[in-house]
């Protein structure tokens, strides 16, 4: 029913109201002025009871707000809750009724809504409905959930701008996909052409003495990276990279793959950032966390960071 919408303008600084038209309760207008630093109180018409005896809110006394506001909608007006009750026990409760809203529900519809309010208006707490049997019976009246509000409001609405699809590169796409196959194929193609240039300062001592073991820690790595045993390969890339004579991103990226075939996306997203501290420009860092991220099912973030390794790599082509 289109009760929610109709009215709903009547109180903009009770009612927000997004810019496709739907409404969020923003305030019931419970508390406005501190009178003690504690406690607060505006209109003492609207104000619960137990609220003018206590001073403090409940829960039940939101719910009591939630039945003048309920009111609200109905009448398109600020109609004291003592008022309303006296209406609604004379069965005089039509003469409540906005009519801007007649013939937008039926009479049962109108009752139910009625009983609702003056359920949640009762003077003892206890009596009160709670917020679960609320919202149940207020579903049960809506019958145009499908229906988007600015539609029911004549608001008109303004789609978003069509976004363009990436170019990506066959890393970017295999990525996307997390496709982690076509990712260590690639990889594997790819080599250490993508480590030239980081600079490694290595000592006579380091040449002489931890070199070759650091360097075959890397052989054995990349013969079991080729063979496809990842687990193999995570631990011999990290005695490489625990060695620290030497840098590279490609351990990084590669171990950072192994990770994701063992199914630990985390550990693979620490490689794949380390990959790209260790060099900044290198696009399948960014290609390799935003596969780490929809692994982690960050998808809008992973999105993201593959738009910024095309940019990054369309910049690098131009250069």
């Amino acid at each position: 029913m289109r009760l929610r919408l109709i009215s709903i303008f009547f109180f903009p600084n009770r009612i927000l109201i997004l810019h496709d038209g739907n409404p969020r309760l923003s305030s019931f207008g419970l508390m406005k002025n501190s009178r003690d630093g504690k406690s607060y109180s505006t209109n003492l018409a609207f104000t619960p009871p137990e609220y003018m005896r206590t001073g403090r809110v409940t829960p039940e006394s939101v719910v009591y707000s939630f039945g003048t506001m309920l009111l609200d909608l109905l009448s398109g007006k600020h109609i004291p809750p003592s008022h309303a009750l006296d209406l609604i026990r004379s069965k005089n409760f039509l003469l409540l009724m906005d009519s801007a809203l007649e013939g937008h529900f039926s009479n049962d519809e109108g009752t139910e809504l009625v009983r609702l309010a003056s359920r949640c208006l009762q003077s003892e707490a206890r009596e009160r409905p709670n917020a679960k049997s609320l919202v149940i019976s207020l579903m049960s009246l809506q019958k145009e959930a499908e229906v988007p509000s600015y539609v029911l409001l004549g608001i008109q609405h303004e789609t978003a701008p069509s976004t363009k699809p990436l170019s990506l590169t066959p890393l970017g796409e295999a990525c996307s996909r997390l496709d982690l196959t076509a990712i260590h194929e690639i990889l594997e193609g790819m080599g250490y052409k993508d480590d030239e240039g980081i600079a490694n300062e290595l000592s006579f001592q380091m040449w002489t003495s931890q070199m070759q073991e650091t360097l075959n820690s890397k052989k054995h790595g990349d013969t079991a990276f080729r063979a496809k045993d990842f687990s193999t390969a995570i631990d011999c890339y990290t005695q490489f990279i625990d060695g620290g004579t030497m840098v590279s991103p490609t351990v990084y990226a590669r171990r950072c793959l192994s990770y994701l075939m063992n199914d630990m996306p985390q550990e693979a997203l620490g490689d794949a950032m380390q990959a790209q501290v260790v060099s900044p420009d290198w696009p399948t860092a960014l290609y390799l966390q935003a596969a780490c991220l929809f692994s982690l099912g960050m998808e809008n973030d992973a999105r993201e960071t593959l738009k910024d390794g095309t940019n990054l790599e369309a910049k690098k082509n131009k250069n």
